[in-house]
């Protein structure tokens, strides 16, 4: 067995990602979610697109101002009213004034904003009433983004904000990766999908389920080949046909060493190099990791319990499809935080042992909080609203409650 660092090191090693020029698609930017972007983006437009007011008030020469307050206040004559989206029309000359309104953009002549509730006005004249900072509230040309320097990196996921200044600065075709695809297998002769009678003896696949939506969450393209009994040719023709058409693919169970575990045969059979069998790991110690060097394709054999499958795609296939799809370096390494353990936290200390629960930030930095019942590889129904996976190292068989440990972040 593997340890866990070196079986991860080996699955990050062997993933390529998405090439920079053959992997290119050009996406409108309300089709852009969770797109990773590709290249390099600026913009030909500075932001501000103009001078322009921070604040509704009135828009002043700072010289007229400077020594004003309310038992000195200065009179000024205003000579027009400037509305978001009008183009000025005159020049503020010495004791002249223009009523402005926020994003409105600033005539010339002047360099200031004097805020409307230190004013008092009277007909076409304003009374300044107390002295402003010099260019206080106004937005100059350029002071955010200046047109033509780089604007956002390639290899961040596009959301709301990226998506909002995209639009901002006219950029409405943007560069991204292709989606990755991954494939999904299910082995097992006692496997039913959640639509059939259940016998006794037979288990719903809950794996297919389970890896589909973590994957699509990740912005993948998922390519279900269902559920395949343990019957050798039809498992091996579904493999062989499934590395030709994806970049992942993940299969669940048949990869431990029962009379029906064939899966590491095939992967050798059909040109296959087996990189990893097993990690000391709990839960998910039987995984079998291949590449085929033909088809490009990276396998992954996970193991068939429901909450090992999904430990094992959290802690090793996760951070190999953020590698793959483009994600910047920073942001694809697993992310681990220290937090206090508010529960006991045991193991025989002969494996990793990984201990799903919440992760909350209290008042005092993180807190993890132990999944409530049996921590069984088997045990779906206490992984609900896990959003980490805390940590008993290899060779400790408890971490006490209040003490720090390590967890893993579940996104």
């Amino acid at each position: 067995m593997l340890p866990v660092n070196q079986a991860e090191s080996i699955i990050l090693n062997l993933v390529q990602p998405l090439d920079s020029q053959k992997d290119i698609e050009i996406v409108d930017l309300l089709t852009a979610s969770g797109r990773i972007l590709a290249t390099p983006v600026s913009s030909k437009l500075d932001f501000p697109h103009w001078d322009n007011s921070a604040m509704d008030g009135y828009a002043v020469k700072f010289t007229d101002v400077k020594d004003c307050s309310p038992e000195n206040p200065v009179s000024l004559e205003i000579i027009e009213e400037i509305p978001a989206g009008y183009q000025p029309q005159g020049q503020i000359e010495s004791g002249e004034t223009a009523r402005i309104f926020t994003g409105a953009c600033m005539p010339p002549g002047a360099d200031t904003v004097v805020m409307q509730e230190v004013t008092q006005r009277e007909g076409n004249r304003v009374l300044i009433l107390e002295t402003p900072q010099p260019q206080e509230f106004v937005r100059y040309k350029g002071s955010f983004y200046q047109a033509n320097t780089p604007l956002l990196n390639p290899g961040i996921p596009l959301s709301a904000t990226e998506i909002a200044i995209l639009a901002a600065l006219q950029c409405p075709k943007i560069p991204v990766y292709r989606r990755p695809k991954v494939g999904i297998i299910s082995t097992g002769n006692e496997l039913v999908t959640p639509e059939q009678s259940l016998q006794p003896g037979q288990l719903v696949d809950s794996n297919q389920y389970a890896l589909a939506v973590a994957v699509a969450q990740m912005g993948a393209e998922v390519i279900r080949f269902g559920i395949v009994p343990d019957e050798r040719e039809i498992l091996k023709q579904t493999i062989a046909k499934a590395v030709t058409s994806t970049d992942f693919l993940l299969s669940t169970g048949g990869v431990s060493v029962g009379d029906y575990d064939y899966v590491e045969d095939i992967l050798t059979e059909l040109g296959a190099e087996i990189h990893i069998h097993s990690v000391a790991v709990k839960p998910g110690k039987p995984l079998t990791v291949a590449k085929f060097s033909d088809a490009q394709c990276l396998y992954f054999g996970l193991p068939g319990n429901p909450v090992s499958a999904l430990v094992s795609f959290w802690r090793f296939v996760q951070p190999a499809l953020k590698k793959l799809a483009g994600v910047e370096e920073t942001a694809w390494k697993p992310e681990f935080v220290t937090a206090r353990s508010l529960q006991d936290l045991r193991s025989n200390g002969k494996r990793e042992t990984y201990l799903w629960g919440q992760l909350n930030s209290g008042n005092n930095g993180y807190e993890f909080q132990l999944a409530v019942g049996s921590h069984s590889s088997g045990n779906l129904i206490n992984l609900a609203g896990t959003t980490g996976l805390a940590v008993v190292p290899l060779n400790e068989t408890l971490i006490p409650a209040g003490k720090s440990v390590q967890v893993l972040k579940i996104s």
